[in-house]
């Protein structure tokens, strides 16, 4: 189970390398990472949640849990604003690293650890999840941000459900809901590109990591990786025991808290006025540390 969690780690370090020696050019990583994104991803979420066995509650579980804990960091995070003495700019980055999770690190490793019954959970969890850290970080964004703009309820719905990854949840969760059968031809295409969506994205994933900010910020970075990485599993993990999730669900939950920052932090940083840099070193310092931190938790699941 831990070995399985080794390979993914390699990718990303194999990312960090292509993109380091210039193996491909700058410019060809943004349209990979779009193709991956919006075309492999839902190719293979979909199937994995359609296919899944969501009639305990574990699902229902996992996916609270997950939910409660970013409102409890996202509540405790804008209590202790007054109390940094960080700009506005610099504080959206500190929120959003301490909340949001890249998916493309989590799926590979759930599967890796508890298979396709994990799969699902993990999932469904997503689906859950992205609407309210999208909610969360999008509103301290219009209200901190260099920019300041107001963003209506009708842009920030709209740009939700521009989400793919949000989407191919939503629609694999409608076609499991509605017991519609594996469909031949559809089916099979779409695993055809699930099938290259886990390692392409743990490839993207090290290829965008970026340490230039680590150093130079260490205090306030480290300060953000703690609390993502070592009080966000617990949360999650407890929570999950205490909304009754089994064994399965409890692993998932506690892996999910132990997920690296979200690329897409960065890009909603640089969109709206966040601090980018900041955002970066914190995306690139949290995937280090998980990778030591999501074989150890696993090790712990495993003896309990």
């Amino acid at each position: 189970m831990i070995a399985g969690v080794v390979p993914v780690f390699i990718l990303i370090a194999l990312g960090y390398g292509l993109r380091k020696t210039d193996f491909l050019p700058d410019a060809t990583w943004r349209p990979i990472e779009k193709l991956s994104i919006n075309l492999l991803y839902p190719g293979f979420l979909i199937p994995a949640i359609w296919g899944a066995d969501l009639s305990g509650g574990s699902a229902r579980a996992a996916a609270a849990a997950a939910v409660v804990a970013v409102l409890i960091v996202s509540a405790a995070t804008l209590l202790a604003k007054p109390l940094m003495t960080i700009e506005g700019p610099a504080y959206t980055s500190v929120f959003q690293g301490v909340i949001r999770w890249n998916s493309f690190v989590f799926l590979p490793v759930i599967q890796a650890a508890f298979g396709a019954e994990g799969l699902a959970l993990a999932a469904v969890m997503i689906a859950c999840i992205i609407p309210v850290t999208n909610i969360a970080c999008v509103a301290v964004l219009a209200k901190w941000g260099a920019d300041q703009r107001a963003v209506t309820p009708f842009q920030l719905v709209k740009a939700m459900l521009a989400n793919p990854i949000l989407l191919a949840c939503l629609i694999g969760l409608a076609l499991n809901f509605s017991r519609v059968p594996r469909l031949p031809g559809i089916s099979d295409t779409l695993e055809l590109l699930g099938s290259a969506a886990l390692p392409l994205g743990l490839i993207i994933a090290g290829a965008g990591l970026s340490f230039t900010e680590v150093a130079r910020r260490k205090f306030t970075i480290a300060g953000v990786s703690f609390v993502k990485l070592f009080l966000m599993p617990p949360l999650m993990w407890g929570l999950c025991i205490l909304f009754g999730g089994d064994h399965l669900a409890q692993g998932v939950a506690m892996l999910c808290g132990a997920a690296p920052g979200a690329a897409a932090a960065y890009l909603l940083a640089r969109q709206m006025g966040g601090d980018a840099p900041l955002m970066a070193g914190v995306i690139a310092l949290t995937t280090v540390i998980s990778a030591l931190m999501m074989p150890l938790l696993l090790f712990l699941h495993h003896l309990t």
